[in-house]
């Protein structure tokens, strides 16, 4: 059993491992298996650091809900998700990375080697640690809309838009990041139409203008997402109008695509002690680099990445981030 405490340090508290379980040292640990944590095993691996990964909470990362990925160099015809990420792990496996399941639950960054503990009872004492644990998107919670992940519903404009030219989608958020998707989706489709709980945006006014003023982008205000519809895949959306107001209704709208926008949480938590992070929790690097305030960890991947989000580039950091590490331990020894 793993037992956590908590260390006061000044007016900080720091949560201290106390394990009574099996305890084992490596020099490289990769918590994490996207884009970003199997790069960063395939060039640890082949740097002879012997990396541990740790599969995580989404083994393969985002990708394994995503049914068709086009843009990522070397699938000239695409390929499925979660068919990518199974050869990003056998090219990490094949270098010799010892990938294991399991969640990290809890983190000590106070003394060296690092300690990260693992659901299955075991201490990880890591001389260097990459951290992939990449970024969970925000979903509604309505039950239609987890039936048709994949199949109409995205979390991505710029990786699922292509598969809707020419069509009409929704897009649900009121913020920047809801602009930018809408702005994208609507150099795309037909018709794009943006849902707003409230009765205004919550974008910069810059943003709010480039919408208002793109032609093909409908905003609907005062709306809220009800249901999703369709036969095997989202054909159209019904919405509440000024919903506990005396003229609440319901609108039908027919649309081939549903995209999220309000936002994603970087899976960070058990790394705040330690780690410095913006105010939503992505872990803050030194530009240029993948290196945290703490020498020897390192972030990659959508953890640290509030801009991109894409495959490509958290598979870039995974390299980074390997390289950033292996020269850290060469300046050790």
């Amino acid at each position: 059993m793993a037992l956590f405490q908590k260390l006061e340090t000044g007016n900080t508290e720091k949560p201290v491992t106390v394990n009574t379980g099996e305890t084992e040292h490596v020099r490289c640990l990769i918590i994490g298996s996207g884009p970003a944590g199997y790069t960063a095993a395939i060039y640890a691996a082949r740097a002879n650091l012997k990396p541990v990964l740790y599969k995580g909470l989404q083994p393969g990362g985002q990708l394994t809900t995503t049914t068709e990925v086009e843009n990522f160099p070397g699938y000239p015809e695409g390929v499925d998700g979660p068919k990518m990420m199974e050869d990003f792990e056998k090219q990490a496996a094949r270098f010799g990375t010892d990938i294991r399941w399991g969640i990290a639950v809890s983190a000590d960054f106070s003394t060296r080697p690092f300690q990260v503990v693992f659901d299955d009872n075991i201490v990880i004492k890591a001389d260097t640690v990459i951290i992939a644990t990449g970024a969970t998107a925000k979903y509604l919670g309505l039950e239609s809309e987890e039936r048709f992940k994949g199949s109409g519903v995205s979390a991505c404009a710029t990786c699922d838009g292509f598969f809707y030219k020419g069509k009409d989608v929704a897009v649900v958020g009121a913020g920047d990041s809801a602009c930018e998707e809408a702005l994208y989706l609507a150099g795309l489709c037909r018709k794009v139409y943006m849902i707003v709980r409230k009765p205004f945006f919550r974008a910069s006014k810059i943003m709010q203008e480039r919408v208002l003023k793109t032609t093909n982008i409908e905003v609907l205000f005062e709306a809220e997402t009800k249901e999703l519809r369709g036969n095997q895949v989202v054909e159209e959306v019904v919405i509440v109008r000024r919903k506990g107001q005396p003229d609440e209704r319901e609108e039908i709208i027919n649309i081939d695509g549903f995209f999220l926008a309000i936002g994603h949480t970087p899976n960070s938590d058990i790394f705040k002690p330690y780690l410095e992070t913006d105010e939503t929790g992505y872990i803050k690097t030194i530009p240029g680099t993948t290196k945290t305030n703490i020498p020897g960890v390192f972030a990659c991947g959508d953890v640290q990445d509030p801009h991109y989000r894409q495959a490509i580039t958290a598979a870039g950091s995974g390299c980074m981030a390997a390289i950033d590490a292996e020269r850290y331990l060469s300046q050790l020894s």
